[in-house]
């Protein structure tokens, strides 16, 4: 389970500024965004799926632009004032919901708590934060609840403002009593009952989604919420990376289109395999040298493992050809699925994260025909009997 923890703007409206409440209550999207039927307007009548799908994507960036303008021109602001603008760092819809995340985020799985110092983890907070990322990830059970800790001791020391972050946790693994781990309402609320009292009565918890799960369970939540008048949820975790498509490339989509969940990935680099330090054994600094990674040493030197491996030292020239490391390609081929939302990176040194980061330099670069040169090479490209591409 991921519950997302995130505010407003609007939640910090004050009841004494007529002018915010005027900003807040106005209805800024337009009356019919839906694109016209083909047996109406006779001129998409002949546009594939994929067509349609493009036109709708065209017609939402162009709604969100308007939206956008008129908030500036209100303000009395410009472009030059927008994130987006001074750091380069698109920003997408989480799923179907208006919770705006940038397009990378920054994840602290083995490493906040663990792998890095705290001295490290508040210098790589604070470059994602400066590159203009406002997705933090983390999870109770990482580094036995240090990580949140530790991610919340940063952003307090920096003062950072609330509303600019958007914090995802996750919930299941947490103690080792029966009753501290799982998804029962006596472990999300009793082991952090004070917490997760004041951020529900502040209005901080407004979405939630799902880690790991499959596409019938999501379903079945989704189901549940509306059978009995409750909130489902607006995203699904998964893994996505050159050697794991199946799920976000063929189930995810289904989803979002019938009932708007988007997908937050994990691990672009497969735990570090894509990175390129594994191509001749496995070093002694590295994760997979850890004992409680043993499962990951296992993977790399299986034979799919150096299967892998060649067909990373093929996609180098790819790389080179269009100007970017390995590992920046990968990112930049996760992020070319419009479906996802946001890529979470991990990153142990600065210099990791600031070379993960220059991913958003590549996107452009992304083109059909490149797309199709990496497919060739890896040969793993799922089978989808529709055709939900963006």
């Amino acid at each position: 389970m991921l519950a997302a923890r995130t505010r407003t703007a609007g939640s910090q409206i004050s009841e004494e500024d007529p002018k915010l409440r005027k900003l807040s209550g106005l209805p800024i999207e337009s009356k019919d965004k839906s694109p016209k039927k083909a047996s109406e307007s006779g001129k998409d009548s002949s546009l594939s799926p994929s067509g349609q799908t493009q036109l709708r994507a065209r017609q939402l960036a162009l709604v969100r632009e308007v939206e956008v303008n008129w908030y500036l021109k209100l303000w009395e602001l410009s472009s030059e004032h927008t994130t987006a603008y001074t750091t380069g760092m698109p920003h997408r819809n989480l799923g179907k919901s208006g919770l705006r995340v940038s397009c990378l985020g920054l994840g602290t799985w083995v490493t906040f708590g663990g792998q890095i110092s705290d001295e490290v983890a508040e210098r790589l907070m604070t470059i994602a934060y400066e590159s203009g990322v406002n997705l933090f990830d983390t999870a109770e059970v990482y580094a036995a609840g240090k990580a949140e800790v530790i991610l919340g001791s940063i952003i307090k020391k920096k003062g950072w403002r609330r509303s600019s972050l958007v914090i995802t946790t996750k919930l299941y693994w947490g103690g080792k009593a029966e009753t501290e781990r799982g998804l029962s309402r006596k472990h999300i609320i009793e082991e952090i009952v004070r917490a997760m009292t004041h951020v529900i009565n502040q209005g901080m918890a407004m979405y939630w989604g799902t880690s790991r799960w499959s596409a019938m369970e999501i379903m079945e939540a989704y189901s549940v919420a509306r059978q009995f008048n409750m909130i489902p949820p607006v995203c699904e975790q998964a893994e996505y990376h050159l050697f794991q498509r199946e799920k976000v490339e063929v189930q995810l989509p289904e989803l979002y289109h019938k009932i708007g969940v988007g997908a937050m990935t994990w691990s672009p680099l497969a735990c570090g395999i894509i990175s390129g330090k594994y191509g001749n054994g496995v070093p002694e600094s590295s994760r997979a040298s850890l004992k409680c990674y043993q499962w990951l040493k296992e993977r790399i030197v299986s034979e799919e493992g150096r299967k892998q491996q060649n067909k990373l030292k093929d996609l180098s020239p790819i790389a080179e050809r269009l100007g970017c490391t390995l590992p920046q390609l990968a990112v930049a081929w996760c992020l070319r699925n419009e479906g996802v939302s946001s890529v979470l990176l991990g990153s142990s040194t600065p210099e990791q994260l600031i070379e993960n980061l220059g991913a958003i330099q590549v996107l452009p670069k992304m083109t059909s025909h490149v797309v199709n040169e990496i497919d060739n090479i890896l040969r793993n490209k799922p089978y989808s009997k529709k055709d939900y591409r963006s």
